[in-house]
């Protein structure tokens, strides 16, 4: 029976894959800031009579890859499949925002992802096989205007997903850079974007069918997945349209819807 680890687990599209991993009879290691939700929805998946560690830590902080790896080491738990699902965006011009938002996005979504990649990926070359799974995000494919450093960090994701599954392609591990759209979890209350024309003009697509696609994704050990018609037209066009044109409609997405 495999294992997998996967970070944000505790609500929306982290959640969902859980169950789908739960459901298949992986072995789980979920990881979130939150304690209570983690025990929570640990319980809740044992019934598939699968392994579930929950570990609640901030991966934001710059030691918690490392601890997170050394611990599960010294336990002898193999990873053989890892979802960097963890990330937040924060809205906002960035001359006026906080520092703490700025560099915990950057910590979070590029040098946490980095870092654990970093870290599980050398053991999975030597057993001959392993799954790594990154989300980014529709926004990495485009500049975004009042959430810039989020945007740039989800850049980040695709470019570095792409690079190392290309170096990859001999040594039996996939990695798969999936990109959902604007999707209904705590993910847009979080970042303060739930007025936006985004989620009230163009929708939200469920937590539920994005990891689905997702996971789909993952199994087959596609490199690129983008979740949802709609999101993949957007993903194109941006590679064809003036990049200031681009910017702009990116903004005005991001605007609030009554502005």
């Amino acid at each position: 029976m495999s294992t997998a680890l996967l970070t944000g687990a505790s609500g929306g599209i982290g959640y969902e894959l859980a169950k789908l991993l739960a459901r298949d009879r992986h072995n789980l290691v979920l990881v979130a800031r939150s304690a209570d939700k983690l025990a929570q929805i640990g319980s809740e998946l044992q019934v598939h009579g699968i392994a579930v560690k929950t570990v609640a830590l901030d991966l934001a902080s710059m030691p918690a890859p490392k601890f997170l790896f050394d611990q599960l080491r010294g336990e002898n738990v193999a990873v053989d499949i890892l979802v960097n699902n963890a990330g937040f965006g924060a809205y906002g011009e960035f001359a006026r925002m906080p520092e703490e938002e700025i560099l915990g996005q950057i910590s979070l979504n590029i040098t946490a992802l980095t870092e654990l990649t970093r870290l599980f990926l050398p053991p999975m070359i030597a057993r001959g096989g392993g799954k790594i799974m990154n989300v980014a995000s529709v926004a990495g494919f485009q500049p975004g205007p009042l959430m810039a450093v989020y945007y740039a960090t989800k850049a980040y994701v695709i470019s570095f997903s792409e690079a190392i599954a290309n170096e990859l392609r001999d040594y039996g591990v996939t990695v798969t850079c999936f990109c959902p759209g604007a999707t209904h979890t705590g993910f847009a209350a979080r970042a303060a974007i739930e007025k936006s024309r985004l989620f009230k003009q163009f929708g939200a697509m469920s937590a539920e069918k994005v990891a689905r696609d997702g996971y789909r994704a993952l199994l087959e050990g596609r490199t690129m997945a983008i979740s949802g018609k709609q999101n993949w037209l957007l993903a194109q066009s941006t590679r064809f349209a003036p990049r200031k044109m681009v910017t702009s409609i990116s903004r005005w997405v991001a605007e609030k819807a009554d502005s």
